[in-house]
């Protein structure tokens, strides 16, 4: 009888011990991925409203900025473009703030561990404001036109393109990680372009810490995600400074640490056509090499290239992993793609292009 006990004891806990390890797992499992269902679901229904290419070519045909916004009306597009001038400036800053709604919803939908990050997303504009302002004060001209109202910090850049000296500046900047590259900025200790390039810094650094902190696919996806971001804006730099004919030692400091690959052997080389050759043996050598000859006559064709490629990775990751931020980062990249496009078409139609010649600069037939 003792011996059944024991048996019996022994049983009862194995069965626990394992049920135990089954419910958590599942809790796991439900913790990870549940919370993407909604969203996902509801980015996958977004995904479907994204304009065709043969909408494109059919806002290409519209002649006017007013005729390109009225055909924009049965679009999501039509809240941001409603009493929008036409002024290409205008209706440039009207897709900005389309595509910053985007972010904010993805902050809204998406699990709080990973929210942060899109809100994250928002700072480059806060970035982007600051040098804007900053290089306006400098050259004398009327700072207030280069502010594009989005970002976390509006009010802040406001204050700054109204500011009567340039030491007004850094009070409004007091608190801010951007104040100290400021200071240095007005002691003469670094100049405009180094100044940018701290902001950048500070903002990438950001996001990839953000990225470390999360865990497994998470981590990987979001980290995936920013230092190929990073390794974009480092290959422009490297290929924008190559083509004006300055050094390595002279790159080297305008270029955002936390990238993939790296560029120390591209640096050191004479001329652009060397550098893409050095660019042939990372990971984006192959993607680069199929435009090789388009892109020694235009290189904003690079970014181009390089930021499909990342979208095309999301994509690859979201199949791979179908509940996960992989899902909201390629939808993002694509909404992208196709605001770049519509601003695209809108400065052609402003500048009188004719349309059969937009539909080729868009489709990447000619460059523009």
């Amino acid at each position: 009888m003792g011996a059944e006990t024991t048996v019996t004891a022994i049983l009862d806990t194995t069965l626990g011990v394992i049920f135990t390890w089954l419910g958590w797992k599942t809790y796991k499992i439900l913790w990870k991925y549940t919370p993407y269902s909604y969203p996902n679901a509801r980015i996958n229904a977004m995904e479907a409203k994204l304009l065709s290419e043969q909408r494109f070519n059919e806002l290409a045909e519209s002649r006017t900025l007013q005729n390109f916004i009225v055909n924009l009306e049965d679009t999501d597009y039509k809240a941001h473009l409603t009493s929008v001038p036409e002024d290409p400036v205008e209706v440039e800053k009207a897709f900005e703030r389309a595509l910053a709604a985007t972010y904010l919803l993805m902050k809204e939908i998406l699990p709080d561990r990973v929210s942060g990050f899109f809100r994250l997303l928002l700072e480059e504009w806060d970035v982007r404001n600051i040098a804007n302002v900053v290089k306006a004060k400098v050259m004398g001209e009327p700072a207030v036109d280069y502010v594009i109202d989005i970002g976390t910090m509006v009010p802040k850049v406001r204050a700054m393109a109204e500011a009567k000296t340039m030491e007004e500046i850094l009070v409004i900047l007091e608190g801010t990680p951007y104040e100290e590259f400021y200071q240095k900025l007005l002691l003469g200790e670094i100049g405009v372009s180094e100044f940018e390039t701290a902001l950048y810094r500070v903002y990438y650094s950001k996001l990839l810490n953000y990225a470390m902190e999360r865990k497994d696919e998470e981590r990987a996806i979001l980290e995936e995600f920013v230092r190929t971001k990073i390794d974009i804006r480092n290959i422009m730099t490297l290929l924008r400074a190559k083509r004006a004919g300055l050094s390595g030692e002279a790159i080297k400091p305008h270029l955002i640490p936390g990238g993939s690959v790296r560029l120390d052997t591209a640096l050191n080389v004479d001329d652009l056509g060397m550098a893409l050759a050095e660019l042939d043996s990372t990971k984006y050598g192959r993607a680069l090499r199929d435009v090789r000859e388009r892109i020694e006559r235009d290189l904003s064709l690079v970014e181009v290239v390089l930021r499909d490629h990342l979208m095309k990775r999301m994509g690859e990751l979201t199949r791979f992993y179908p509940l996960s931020v992989a899902t909201p980062l390629a939808y993002v990249m694509k909404k992208e793609r196709e605001i770049r496009k519509l601003k695209a078409i809108a400065k052609l139609i402003a500048d009188g292009v004719e349309p059969e010649r937009i539909k080729a600069i868009i489709t990447g037939e000619e460059s523009s």
